[in-house]
């Protein structure tokens, strides 16, 4: 059993650590306060191979794994949340399910375009009335002679607005269920499909979320993506990647937390000691390092399981719901250590806080991670 990472994800780690220094620590506040997502830094990222990680060399990626995304989006979250999300959900959601599931003509079509960030992609499951339970899925597609005809809306679609490549789940077939739900592909500026943008959220407010309109949006059935009806099912698998990527943004704002905390308790003095020398503040760190590097090893189990081919559902419910409860600890934690100018924006310990909480509610809250887990445990022989 070997805990060190690979010498290729040490240097993609390094890569990003020093892209981050530069370009992403100067602005993060300044993204978080006006809500600006940052274009021109993920193009960069695109450009470095960040976006395609996961996309076959064939198709213009980076052809790695599992653990290499978890990799990259730790470290970008170390430095913001926001844009640790965008690297999670594009590499997770909408582009790996065209990589996994599209077929051949699909994938030549978008993936190498994806995969350098030249179109960003998104993934349209939740809905105004639907997040966890798929069954209440109000979006329909009717099938049409050749084409499908979509009608309905997705809530909190992450690159909603900035997205050029959008996968949207659909019922095609009411009484099945979960297991009439297709998949389909559409584009940027059809017609008939709008986008609203979402503002005012707590926390990752420089992400870009929105409401999906989709009125009379015809789609020919050679954007079907997927078999009919196997959309959901499919749906599954995508999401068991998604939350090792969730855990991993986890472990990066917990990360961030930690460093900023360390930083500022070395400096600042109390009763004529630095504040690190008291003993609440050590059995907080103690806390929050040791909590942080159980989260970080469940992630990476979770991603060995995946790039090996194995199951790993349970283990990337656990990484994810671990992960993110242990980030809100840690965040919280850092706030109190930082006193009154934890409350501020003077330091970025009160954004990751924010930040932090989205983790137990997207991909999955922690109630239903703890449902999943509960269920495989029963299932163990």
């Amino acid at each position: 059993m070997d805990f060190e990472l690979p010498d290729d994800l040490r240097a993609l780690q390094s890569s990003i650590r020093d892209f981050c220094e530069k370009r992403v620590k100067p602005a993060a506040r300044e993204w978080d306060h006006t809500e600006k997502f940052p274009l021109e830094v993920v193009k960069e990222l695109g450009a470095m191979g960040v976006m395609g990680i996961r996309v076959g060399e064939e198709y213009g990626g980076a052809g790695l794994g599992a653990l290499a995304v978890a990799v990259a989006v730790e470290e970008v979250a170390r430095y913001d949340g926001s844009l640790a999300l965008t690297v999670a959900s594009h590499n997770g959601l909408g582009t790996s399910h065209i990589r996994v599931f599209g077929n051949d003509a699909q994938k030549k079509q978008y993936l190498p375009r994806l995969a350098t960030a030249e179109f960003l992609g998104a993934w349209g499951l939740t809905e105004p009335g639907s997040g966890s339970d798929a069954a209440g899925m109000k979006t329909t597609a009717v099938k049409k002679g050749d084409r499908w005809v979509l009608n309905g809306a997705k809530m909190f679609i992450t690159q909603g607005t900035v997205g050029d490549v959008f996968v949207i789940l659909a019922v095609t077939e009411a009484a099945k269920k979960q297991k009439g739900i297709t998949a389909f592909i559409l584009e940027r500026g059809e017609q008939g499909f709008s986008q609203r943008p979402i503002h005012g959220k707590l926390g990752m407010r420089s992400s870009d979320t929105a409401e999906l309109i989709l009125e009379n949006v015809e789609v020919p059935d050679s954007r079907r993506l997927g078999e009919v009806n196997q959309g959901f099912l499919n749906t599954l698998q995508i999401l068991d990647g998604g939350r090792i990527t969730i855990g991993a943004l986890s472990v990066g704002l917990a990360r961030g937390a930690i460093e900023e905390s360390r930083r500022y308790a070395l400096e600042r003095t109390a009763f004529g000691h630095p504040i690190a020398e008291f003993q609440a503040l050590k059995w907080m760190f103690a806390d929050m390092k040791t909590e942080l590097d159980a989260a970080r090893l469940l992630v990476h189990r979770a991603a060995a399981l995946a790039d090996a081919g194995k199951p790993y559902t349970r283990e990337a419910s656990m990484a994810k719901l671990f992960a993110s409860e242990a980030a809100t600890r840690a965040c919280n934690k850092a706030v109190q250590i930082h006193g009154g100018y934890g409350y501020t924006r003077e330091f970025p310990v009160e954004r990751y806080l924010r930040d932090a909480k989205l983790c137990e509610i997207g991909e999955g809250t922690s109630e239903v991670q703890r449902s999943i887990i509960a269920r495989e445990v029963m299932k163990a022989s």
